[in-house]
Parts: structure tokens; C-alpha cells; sequence
């Protein structure tokens, strides 16, 4: 049997009680799990420090020296080791709160030590916690290893001192069980040759115990490639099957009749090229024959609805029913009103169906579905019910896609005989790279232009000390007929808080913009549906002037009378929410205004966000940078179930290129062997199936 897979705790040095720190706090279970368990960053053992050279803050350096003093404090539990140490060129504090006996018993008078740890400054003096510390003679008598990993940690493994150099101990165990043929290569021959990849056993090896930074830098690519590798080849799989196993409804030109009315009668204004140019990969798929399965990126206002809305007017000429989903019951019912507004006087029926729909009419729409005499019906998830059944669905348009699960969109897949065309809109601007892997089995349109006549929001950073000048321009604006959205955040972990802000900041409006001369409506995730309904149609209908509310505004609330949005405590949202927000003003022909307000004590971080809000409109560069800065795991409304985004080394925000490479050479494996059945592609069908821990479903891995 392979040593990989013997427990941990028969590792000589491990143990027991280790074995079970590790499984419980790393989910280390294994040899091969261990080796497996990569350090983040490297610090250089080959450079000594002076102690007059030192500053608060720096990685760990180590230091050649003497003891000058020490001296165990207090009593108990509460018992530390404190010594002096000194180099000549000044002198340092080290502390022990853990195994200061035995460093007490070690350290000798006029004998020379290396110390390592990381340095900080304690009212002016500077110090190390828990140094590692090594007589300067047996440090010369073994050999070195200039470059240490440094490894994840929780705080039970620190606190049972389950430090660098054990980690480094049980590698090397590791190691030398494991013998120099014990892992098995993952990648196929010709990839590590065109990619210049070492192979898995010298990457691993160089991970642990490297002797130079460039060897770290080539075994990290070789890492990070593999991991952006497998995800990439699984998407091509899925986009491969998707055209092989499921037919798609061909739709055709000569049978358009009132799309070419649309056009010429109501069309609110000329396409952009970009619209334009979308539509021709839309049409180019229809008529294919082929399944399609593609997702418009487009920024909040460039018209991805009207795309939409002309990509069903086809299916309908066609004889189809089409439904468009989207994942909240404001938004269901804001695409149905803007589409029953575009579509006036078109002969076509559409329906709206969402949980507050009464029992008579949902039975109606039942039946109109069923007989075929509802051409178009937009929804919630009330559409994925079993009673809603079409007669020939042949289109489906999704509405922020990654706010439905994966079993939830099979459904409504399942409404046919046939897999109907699959259109995904989305209004958050996502990352290239981040795209290609949540999306990566989806062909991919952009709108990049917005519609003529759109005025670029002024977006300005404000702090509360300067709340004076945001309510001069409200005061301003409302004189000129205009209304005001103010949004204040709403964190889950911190809602009582939140909610508490939300009511101060609701009241302190009221004082500065009195009834009976201002009208302003709360709005808010804890109010009842119907009372919710209530305020917007105040705020809509021009009724009230100023809404207060969450963000549960971000989407499905299209006001064009609006010209103001106030962001409260803007530093507590991301790029992404930020934008989305500012998109629910400047929707009308009227200049219009973001007003970002900040609290007095702003982060680097907060700083630069707010300030980049401030200096570009742009979307997706709004993205890139969002990503760079929080990392794609915490952008809001890019997770997708069933994708597996949890690298080790791999970061999608910094590594296009090499996301760039993986994709390329996953898709065109796949172009040339689509089932993995030459025997070179091997290793990649068996590699696959341990990944995905099942035997390979050609129809539905992801």
C-alpha cells in the first residue's frame, strides 16, 4: 500500500496527540495531505540582522548574540520568561509564556546564540514572543536551509507550539518515508514540457525545503497551474457535452413578424453598436440549431433587458413561450412593467407570477401556460413549482444568475421535452478572469457602450463633518422637482446596529426636511411585503420626495426622477455594491449625483475604494480593482455553487495570465479528445474522477 495514505500520527514525531491537532485544526489526515499543506510565504534564513537595524513590524529576522539577563515573572499560569539579549549594536526583549523552563535551562552565560522571530515594539522597546533560539555552534554544525516556508496556523496549533520548525521536521519525515518515487505524477507528459512545468515530486520537495527563492517561483506556477487547470478542463468538459447531448430549438429568420414591427414601431431608441453586436451572436446561436448557453455582461443602464426582451420576441415569432427569471419579487415586477411598456401594442401576452400572486390568478396563468396562450412570463422562483407547466418553452432568460442554485436552474430546464435556450443577464461587472471561471462553460457577450443621451453620474466623497453640503445639494435638487434615495448599510452579523443607524439617520432627516414640505418614506427588509410595496409606489409615483432605505434598493427599483443617491457609511461596501447602488440614479435625462459619505476615520483601504468610486464610472474597472483589493472570494454575488474555487497558491485576481494558459490548454485537450480516451489523456480522465469524487458524468460535471 502507498505510505501517502498512512495515518499522520504514524509519522515518526507526530504521535497521538499531534495526529489529532492536525486533523482537527488543518485537516491533516494523511502523509499525502501533509505534503500537500503549503507554506504561504518564505522568510530568508541566510541574512543575519543588527539589533540597530531592526524596526517594529518586519517579518521574522534572526539575530546573532548573547544573553545578558533573564528572569521568570509572576506565578502560575500566569508565569512569563523575560531576557535580555544583545548583539553590540543594541539590545532586544524576548518573552516566554509557554516552555520557559526549558528555554530558562538552556540559555548559558557568555555563550553565543541565534535567535528567530518576528520583531515588534512595546512602548518604545523592542521585543520578540516566543523567539526560536539555537547555540550559535550547533547552529554552524548542521546543515542550513536558507529559505523557510512559513505555514498556515490556527490559534491551538500556536498554542501547542506547533511552530515552523516542527512543521519542518515532520516535512522532512515525510520525505524520507515517502522515498523518492512515492508520488505520482498528475499531469500528463507533453503539458509539463510546452509549459516548462518540474514535475509534481521536485515541486512538492521544493515547496517544503527550497535552497532559492527561483526554484519557489517555478514550483508556485506549477501549483497554481494545475489547480486553474483541472477547474478549466471540468468547464470545457461541460461546454463539450452541452453541444454534444442537448439539441437546441433552431429558430428561423423568415419566420420573424413581430420583431421587424418592434423595430420600426417601438423601438425607445436606436441600438448601440454593442447591442447591436450582441444581438448578432443571440440570432447566430439561435439559428445554429445548437443549444445555446450564453451570458450578457453588461453595466447597470447599457440594456440588457431590451437585448433580452428582442432575443423572446424571436423565440415567440418561432412559435415558443419564453420566461424570464430573476432572483427577487421587486425585480420580477419591475421587468414585468418595463416590458409590458416596450412591448405596447405588440400582440403578445405576458404574464407575471411571483409568491404574492393570489391562488385564482396563479391558476389562470396555469392554464395560459399549458394552452400556449401566454407568449411571455417573467417570475420569481414561484416558476420553478411543479403546476407551472408550458406547452413549448423553447427560451429561457435568467436575471443574475448566481443567485439561483444549480438544481434550482435544472429545474425550470426540465420544463421541456427539449432543453430550452439558456440567456444569463447579469448587471454585476465581473473580472475577465473571474468570469472565465464562474462562467467559464458560457459563451460570453459584453455591453460596453451605455445609450446615447446618458449622463455621467458626479460622484463625490463627503464626511461627516461635511453633512452640511450633501443636504444643500438635496434641498437643491428637490426644488427642482427631483427625488433622493439616502442608503445606509445593512450587515447581517451587526443588524441591530445597523437597524439602530438606520432609524437615527431615518429621524435625522425628518428634522432636517420637515413635513408637511417634504414627504419621506422608510424602506427596509424587516417591513412587510405589502408595507414595503406601499412606500416604493410613495417614492415611485412622486409622492414622497427623500426614501431612506437599505439596500434592499440595489436592484429592481427604476425611478429616471431620481437624481440623488446617498451612501452612508460608504467605506462598509465593496466596489461592486457601491456601483450597483450609484446605478439607480442618472436612469432619466437630468444630471445626476452620488454622494459617497464617509466617516472621519477612514482606512488605507476604505480610502482608496472610495476615492476610485469617485474617479471612474467604468463597471468593470471597478471590478478588477475591487478584486484586487478584498480578493474574489468576498465580491458580493460571484460565488457559485458547484464550482470548485478553493485554491491553495492559485489567485484569481492576480493571475490572468496564468488562468489565460490553463483555459487555453484545457478547451483544446477537449477540442481534439472530448471523452479523455487517448491513452496520453489517461492520467487527466483518473485525475478528474479522484477530483470529483465520482465516476465521470460526461452530462452534468462541474
Amino acid at each position: 500500500m502507498n505510505v501517502l495514505y498512512d495515518d499522520i500520527q504514524f509519522l515518526p514525531g507526530v504521535g497521538p496527540k499531534r495526529a489529532d491537532l492536525l486533523k482537527t485544526e488543518l485537516q491533516i489526515f494523511t502523509i499525502n495531505d501533509l505534503i500537500n499543506f503549503l507554506p504561504f510565504r518564505y522568510i530568508d534564513r541566510s541574512k543575519f540582522y543588527s539589533i540597530s537595524e531592526l524596526a517594529s513590524a518586519q517579518t521574522a529576522v534572526q539575530i546573532k548574540g548573547r544573553f545578558l539577563t533573564k528572569q521568570i515573572n509572576g506565578v502560575g499560569a500566569k508565569a512569563y520568561l523575560k531576557a535580555t539579549f544583545t548583539d553590540g549594536t543594541g539590545r532586544i526583549e524576548l518573552t516566554w509564556f509557554k516552555g520557559m523552563k526549558w528555554v530558562n535551562s538552556m540559555i548559558k552565560p557568555g555563550v553565543d546564540y541565534v535567535v528567530f522571530g518576528k520583531v515588534s515594539d512595546f512602548h518604545g522597546i523592542l521585543n520578540m514572543t516566543h523567539p526560536e533560539i539555537e547555540e550559535f555552534s550547533k547552529f554552524c554544525n548542521h546543515p542550513q536551509q536558507d529559505f523557510i516556508g512559513v505555514y498556515p496556523t490556527t490559534e491551538k496549533t500556536r498554542k501547542a507550539n506547533l511552530n515552523g520548525k516542527v512543521m519542518r521536521s515532520m516535512m522532512e519525515s515525510a520525505f524520507n518515508k515517502i522515498g523518492l518515487n512515492g508520488i505520482v505524477e498528475t499531469l500528463p507528459k507533453y503539458i509539463l514540457d510546452e509549459c516548462q512545468l518540474p514535475n509534481l515530486e521536485s515541486t512538492l520537495r521544493t515547496l517544503h525545503m527550497p535552497s532559492n527563492l527561483n526554484q519557489v517561483s517555478k514550483a508556485q506556477f506549477r501549483i497554481k497551474f494545475e489547480e486553474l487547470f483541472w477547474l478549466q478542463l471540468s468547464l470545457a468538459i461541460r461546454k463539450q457535452n452541452s453541444k454534444e447531448n442537448i439539441k437546441g430549438f433552431q429558430f428561423f429568420r423568415n419566420n420573424d413578424n413581430l420583431l421587424p414591427l418592434f423595430y420600426k414601431e417601438h423601438l425607445p431608441f436606436p441600438l448601440t453598436k454593442a447591442q447591436i453586436r450582441v444581438m448578432s451572436e443571440i440570432r447566430k446561436d439561435l439559428e445554429s440549431g445548437k443549444h445555446m448557453n450564453r451570458l450578457i455582461q453588461g453595466d447597470v443602464g447599457s440594456g440588457k433587458t431590451l437585448v433580452a426582451v428582442l432575443a423572446m420576441l424571436m423565440a415567440v415569432d418561432n412559435g415558443f413561450q419564453t420566461c424570464l427569471m430573476a432572483p427577487t419579487e421587486i425585480l420580477a415586477q419591475q421587468h414585468a412593467k418595463s416590458i409590458q411598456e416596450l412591448l405596447a401594442g405588440i400582440p403578445v401576452n405576458i404574464a407575471l407570477l411571483t409568491g404574492s400572486t393570489s391562488k385564482k390568478a396563479r391558476q389562470e396563468i396555469a392554464e395560459g401556460l399549458q394552452n400556449g396562450t401566454i407568449h411571455m412570463i417573467v417570475g420569481t422562483h414561484a416558476l420553478l413549482e411543479d403546476n407551472v407547466q408550458f406547452r413549448n418553452i423553447g427560451l429561457c432568460v435568467i436575471d443574475e444568475q448566481h443567485r439561483f442554485g444549480v438544481a434550482q436552474r435544472a429545474k425550470l430546464w426540465g420544463k421541456n421535452t427539449t432543453q430550452p435556450h439558456v440567456l444569463v443577464m447579469t448587471a454585476t461587472p465581473i473580472p475577465r478572469t473571474l468570469a472565465m471561471t464562474l462562467y467559464g462553460d458560457l459563451d460570453v457577450s459584453v455591453i460596453d457602450e451605455l445609450p446615447p443621451g446618458r449622463k455621467p453620474i458626479r460622484t463625490a466623497m463627503l464626511r461627516d463633518s461635511q453633512r452640511q453640503k450633501m443636504y444643500d445639494l438635496m434641498r437643491e435638487q428637490i426644488a427642482q422637482g427631483r427625488q433622493i434615495y439616502i442608503v445606509y448599510p445593512l450587515i447581517q452579523e451587526s443588524e441591530r446596529v445597523d437597524f439602530k443607524n438606520l432609524e437615527e439617520g431615518y429621524q435625522n432627516i425628518i428634522k432636517a426636511f420637515p413635513e408637511p414640505q417634504y414627504k419621506t418614506i422608510i424602506v427596509h427588509g424587516k417591513m412587510k411585503p405589502a408595507e414595503k410595496d406601499e412606500a416604493m409606489k410613495k417614492f415611485a409615483s412622486g409622492e414622497a420626495q427623500i426614501m431612506v432605505a437599505t439596500t434592499v434598493i440595489e436592484v429592481g427599483v427604476n425611478v429616471p426622477n431620481a437624481t440623488v443617491m446617498v451612501i452612508e457609511s460608504a467605506e462598509r461596501f465593496g466596489l461592486s455594491q457601491l456601483h450597483q447602488l450609484r446605478g439607480r440614479v442618472g436612469r432619466g435625462a437630468d444630471l445626476s449625483f452620488c454622494i459617497l459619505m464617509a466617516g472621519n476615520k477612514l482606512s488605507q483601504d476604505g480610502q482608496t475604494r472610495l476615492q476610485t468610486m469617485v474617479e471612474t464610472t467604468d463597471g468593470f474597472q471597478l471590478a478588477e480593482i475591487d478584486m484586487k483589493l478584498r480578493g474574489p472570494g468576498d465580491i458580493e454575488g460571484t460565488q457559485q455553487s458547484g464550482l470548485p474555487i478553493s485554491f491553495k497558491l492559485a489567485n484569481l485576481a492576480k493571475d490572468g495570465q496564468i488562468i489565460n494558459l490553463a483555459r487555453s490548454i484545457a478547451f483544446r485537450i477537449i477540442e481534439k479528445d472530448p471523452h479523455l480516451l487517448n491513452q496520453e489523456n489517461y492520467i487527466l480522465q483518473k485525475g478528474l474522477k479522484e477530483r470529483y469524487n465520482q465516476q465521470i458524468s460526461w452530462r452534468d460535471i462541474s
